[in-house]
C-alpha cells in the first residue's frame, strides 16, 4: 500500500475543502445516506458523518481498507460502515441519497470514474439522488516553452556517435505529469480550449474523443500540448487543476510532439485527443497534431500513441 500517496491526498486542502463544502450542501442532517466510492483512508466518509449523515457506507479494497477501518475506529464513527471491496463487486441492496467519489487522476479519467460511478448510480442511488462530482471539463492548450521538450530529448545529446533515436521515439509517445507555468503556455493560458465534457449524472462512454485548433495571431513555436481539468462537485462548488488555479496535488499532463511546430502568423495548429479507460486494460491515450498554413494546406501531421511509448 502506498501510504505516501494517501498522504498527498490528505494534504490537498483545495481538494478537501471543496469536497467538504459539496457534502455540506448535499447532506440533510439525520436523513441522508451516503455511499463513498473509493474511500481511501476514510476522509470523505468521516466528513459526511460529521456533517450529520444518517449512515455512510465506505467502499475500499486491499490494504488501505484496513487503514480506513482503523481510522474509523479511532474516530468512533458509529454511523460509518466499511465495505472492503470494490463497489462494482458489492451485490447486496444499498439505497443512497448521495454518492461521492474522489477517483480522479492527473488525467481525470485514469481511475475509471465514469464506469465506477455509472455502476453505483444505477444500483445504489435513489431517484433524484445526488452524484458528487457531477461534471468534468477537460482543457488543452499549446506549450510554447522548450523546458519539457529539452528534457525528453536527452537521447539526442548522448554523443559518442551513438544513435538512441528508437528510445527517444518511445519517450515522445508518452504523456508526462508535469507542473507547467502559465507563461509556458500560448498566451499565458488564455488559449486554453475545451476538448471534452463529461456528465457523470447520466450514461456516458469511457472512451473519449475531442479535437480543437488555434489560428495563431503571431509566429509561435509549439513544443507540445498541456491538458488539465475542472470538476464541478455540486452546482457552484468545484476546483481546477489548471496552471492558473490554486495548486492541488494533481498536475497537468504534457503531450509531446515528435518535432516542434514552427508556426507562422495565421497558421493553424490543431490537436485530436483520444482516450479509453477500463479496470482491465488501464488507460490508453493517443494524440495527433496537425499544422496547416493560412490557406488550410496541411504542412505536417504528427501521430502519437501511448502504446508506442512506455509508462513513466
Amino acid at each position: 500500500m502506498r501510504i505516501e500517496y494517501h498522504r498527498t491526498l490528505i494534504a490537498d486542502q483545495v481538494r478537501n475543502e471543496a469536497f467538504f463544502a459539496a457534502l455540506k450542501a448535499a447532506i440533510v442532517p439525520g436523513k441522508s445516506i451516503v455511499a463513498d466510492i473509493g474511500a481511501g483512508t476514510g476522509l470523505l466518509g468521516l466528513m459526511a458523518s460529521k456533517l450529520g449523515a444518517k449512515d455512510v457506507f465506505l467502499f475500499e479494497t486491499a490494504e488501505v481498507a484496513g487503514v480506513a477501518a482503523a481510522v474509523l475506529k479511532a474516530n468512533k464513527a458509529k454511523r460509518c460502515h466499511l465495505i472492503p471491496c470494490h463497489s462494482t463487486e458489492f451485490q447486496d441492496k444499498l439505497s443512497a441519497d448521495i454518492i461521492v467519489s474522489e477517483t480522479l487522476g492527473n488525467y481525470a479519467l485514469e481511475e475509471n470514474i465514469i464506469a465506477t460511478l455509472a455502476d453505483a448510480r444505477r444500483r445504489f442511488l435513489k431517484p433524484g439522488g445526488t452524484v458528487i462530482p457531477h461534471h468534468i471539463i477537460q482543457y488543452v492548450a499549446p506549450v510554447v516553452a522548450p523546458r519539457i521538450d529539452d528534457e525528453l530529448r536527452a537521447w539526442e545529446r548522448v554523443g559518442h556517435g551513438l544513435d538512441l533515436s528508437v528510445a527517444q521515439t518511445m519517450s515522445l509517445n508518452n504523456a508526462y505529469v508535469r507542473a507547467l507555468h502559465a507563461d509556458e503556455i500560448l498566451d499565458g493560458c488564455r488559449s486554453a480550449k475545451v476538448w471534452d465534457e463529461i456528465d457523470l449524472t447520466s450514461e456516458t462512454k469511457s472512451k473519449r474523443h475531442g479535437e480543437t485548433e488555434w489560428r495563431l495571431p503571431r509566429p509561435a513555436k509549439i513544443y507540445g500540448f498541456a491538458t488539465w481539468w475542472k470538476v464541478e462537485l455540486v452546482p457552484g462548488i468545484g476546483f481546477s487543476t489548471g496552471p492558473l488555479s490554486p495548486r492541488t496535488h494533481w498536475e497537468q499532463l504534457y503531450f509531446p510532439l515528435s518535432a516542434p511546430i514552427n508556426a507562422a502568423a495565421s497558421d493553424v495548429v490543431g490537436i485530436d485527443l483520444r482516450s479509453s479507460s477500463s479496470e482491465e486494460a488501464g488507460t490508453h491515450l493517443a494524440w495527433t497534431a496537425v499544422h496547416k498554413n493560412a490557406g488550410g494546406k496541411i504542412l505536417s501531421r504528427q501521430v502519437h500513441d501511448l502504446d508506442k511509448g512506455y509508462l513513466p
